[in-house]
């Protein structure tokens, strides 16, 4: 089974700052591998020890797909090749279509995929949209929220979580997969994997090598922090009637 796990780079949260005017300022934000992509590879490691194969793709601004430490990064979690799609062409944000359309050029440019896995959203936009729009474009099937996943030849079994049990279903291959943050504990890597990584190979494209453009199907008016209120800080205490109703009148003023 030849796997490819999807990944997005993403801002580290806690180094983005608010300018006086509410816009985000990220320069002092370095790029790390999305938390919910590294779920997505550590299943597709996992799905290729009982036989397989496994890359990753990710597309994007060509400063950060062609980062050697974030590279050595993924890497270095046990997938045997990187693939990326870069560009200075493309806008540092896309929109879910955009970048399911880069992925699908991707899987076709690579050939003989057989399982696309994606995190269930990105690191920072989180609109969980790009897993299932890239499978429809590549017309295979395609599920989400998926908590576990097994292998039986060209048939997968899954499992989904829903409101009242647990759903169990199976998939033939290919099939574009997007998995919860549930599914797994993303490993560690060793030092002795972050050197190997760096001998396994890497191949990036750009857009005309894959006959893309980098035009987009939304545009980005602006993002803005939320305005910033001072709390409160009023504290009750206690279960009594009285106490219980003056929580309640402080809700009802916010609303």
């Amino acid at each position: 089974m030849k796997i490819l796990a999807c990944y997005k780079c993403v801002p580290e949260e806690q180094d983005i700052t608010v300018n006086s005017d509410k816009t985000l300022n990220f320069k002092t934000a370095e790029h790390k591998i999305g938390a919910y992509d590294l779920n997505a590879i550590e299943a597709a490691v996992k799905l290729a020890e009982a036989g397989g194969e496994v890359a990753v793709l990710t597309a994007g601004a060509a400063e950060i797909v062609d980062n050697s430490k974030l590279k050595k990064a993924v890497l270095s979690r046990g997938p045997a090749a990187m693939y990326g799609i870069a560009d200075a062409a493309l806008p540092a944000a896309l929109d879910s279509y955009s970048v399911a359309k880069l992925l699908k050029a991707g899987v076709d440019k690579i050939g003989g995929v057989d399982l696309v896995l994606c995190g269930e959203g990105s690191g920072d936009m989180y609109a969980q949209q790009v897993g299932v729009i890239l499978g429809g474009l590549l017309g295979w099937n395609t599920l989400n929220g998926i908590s576990a996943i097994s292998a039986n030849g060209n048939t997968l079994t899954v499992e989904r979580t829903v409101e009242d049990g647990v759903e169990v279903l199976e998939v033939d291959l290919p099939a574009v997969i997007s998995v919860t943050s549930d599914i797994n504990t993303p490993r560690i890597a060793g030092m002795k994997d972050i050197l190997a990584a760096g001998k396994k190979p890497t191949t990036v494209w750009k857009l005309d090598e894959l006959g893309l453009d980098a035009s987009g199907k939304t545009e980005t008016i602006s993002i803005l922090a939320p305005e910033q209120a001072e709390r409160k800080q009023i504290i009750i205490g206690g279960d009594s009637d009285a106490e219980i109703e003056e929580l309640f009148g402080h809700i009802r003023k916010l609303v």
